[in-house]
């Protein structure tokens, strides 16, 4: 599946008082492959995994706000467009595209808005990790954020590899 030259907008979304967010920024990938000729699906399958970010799945965005705490998480668009917001009320919102991708630190809050009724989104975690769910609850907030702290800087990027710009953006 060719992929496109970078064009990637970093967003900083701090922790907001309900939802953890991350000091590493999102990632959104604009065009992140070619669309047109090919199954983007399996394409970005094959991308996510060739780069280590594997576990892949199908589905779409949950249409409440959530997050995963142990783990970072990318969705490649293969069909259809989503209006998602990252980061909480406070935080933004993003319309994406098919063959965008959009890289989502550990503790990032995310919520489908509204999206087409073709969305397929493909999901897939550094090293095949597998994800928690959590929500806006002050009850699990604490140890969610323990956990966060424990989640590992992934080696490469899930688009372009050991030298893409998550590996840029995200050293300590």
């Amino acid at each position: 599946m060719p992929i496109v030259p970078e064009r990637v907008t970093p967003y900083k979304l701090p922790d907001d008082g309900t939802f953890p967010n991350s000091l590493l920024p999102l990632l959104a990938y604009q065009t992140a492959v070619e669309v047109g000729g090919t199954d983007l699906a399996i394409g970005f399958e094959t991308l996510f995994a060739a780069h280590g970010w594997e576990g892949s799945w199908r589905n779409g965005i949950y249409a409440f706000r959530h997050y995963h705490s142990n783990v970072h998480e990318v969705l490649g668009i293969a069909s259809g467009h989503a209006h998602v917001e990252f980061g909480g009320p406070r935080g933004e919102a993003l319309e994406l595209k098919t063959g965008d991708a959009v890289v989502i630190p550990a503790g990032v809050s995310h919520f489908n808005l509204g999206s087409s009724n073709d969305l397929l989104v493909i999901g897939a975690y550094p090293e095949g990790e597998s994800p928690d769910l959590c929500r806006d609850s002050a009850a699990e907030r604490d140890m969610a954020l323990a956990r966060q702290q424990q989640v590992p800087m992934p080696s490469t990027d899930p688009v372009y590899g050991g030298a893409g710009p998550l590996v840029r953006a995200w050293s300590r």
